[in-house]
């Protein structure tokens, strides 16, 4: 399938490590252009060339959680590529603590980088996109649905954050541009570090998830990659799970109210 990519103009933030990298060598593949970000400018260098060719990506360091960083992203796009068709929103991992235990310092430091930063993002890319079917994909967790172990002031955030971006889609739906979450699971541990982390601290974690072993970073970013592309037109205001089948809720419930087929009916079906 052809996603309708090429020459499309996407910001990646967190795109020097983790599902914001993987995301953007699959955008770069798709033959998208790219504006990068990340916090660490010698990281991002470094990433840069497993990802594109210098003259089809942009780079922008900065923190995310500082304001105006969004406005430097979004006039860099346009400046170098003439044009914006939406962002991949990486939203951070606060450190780890229960609810109890992390103090105020934490949940503002939390609140700043993990929700306020990527939701004006969101916003400016929003206001600024390019009204041909711009897209936008907040990478997120499962812990949106349900607590994660450790994650207090993640578990507080994520599912606030989430909201927002329905909202969102809400807001912007009539002008042609959608925004979804992808709600990530387990995902493969990248280095033996890692591997010994999860090890200690998630054994016996995957017998849970039907698949039984943690998703690849790929299979994250080529879910986040559709939700992206033309060929997801009529995908606004969704959290997608990609776990594995760890989650189990069906789906999530419909609020009280008339439908647009008025009450009781459903709206009519057309095609």
């Amino acid at each position: 399938m052809d996603l309708g990519l090429s020459d499309r103009v996407y910001i990646v933030s967190g795109a020097s490590t983790g599902l914001g990298l993987s995301c953007a060598r699959l955008l770069a593949d798709e033959g998208a252009l790219l504006v990068l970000h990340a916090v660490d400018e010698d990281e991002l260098a470094a990433a840069a060339p497993s990802i594109g060719h210098p003259d089809r990506v942009l780079l922008v360091p900065g923190d995310i959680s500082e304001p105006g960083t969004e406005t430097r992203l979004v006039a860099a796009a346009n400046a170098r590529f003439g044009r914006l068709d939406g962002a991949v929103v990486s939203c951070g991992a606060p450190p780890s603590s229960s609810v109890l235990e992390a103090d105020d310092a934490a949940w503002r430091a939390g609140f700043e980088s993990g929700l306020l930063g990527p939701l004006r993002l969101a916003r400016s890319v929003g206001r600024a996109a390019t009204g041909e079917g711009a897209s936008m994909v907040l990478l997120l967790s499962a812990g949106v649905r349900a607590p994660e172990p450790g994650a207090g002031v993640a578990n507080g955030l994520r599912p606030g954050l989430a909201m927002a971006a329905k909202a969102l889609a809400d807001e912007l739906g009539p002008r042609g541009v959608r925004i979804n979450s992808l709600l990530a699971g387990h995902v493969e541990a990248s280095s033996p570090l890692e591997l010994e982390e999860t090890s200690a601290e998630d054994a016996g974690a995957l017998e849970a998830v039907p698949l039984r072993r943690a998703g690849l970073p790929d299979e994250f970013a080529r879910a986040a990659v559709f939700l992206l592309s033309p060929a997801a037109s009529y995908v606004t205001g969704t959290s997608l799970s990609v776990d594995g089948g760890g989650g189990r809720a069906l789906r999530a419930g419909r609020p009280p109210g008339p439908r647009p087929g008025g009450p009781g009916r459903p709206g009519p079906l057309r095609g």
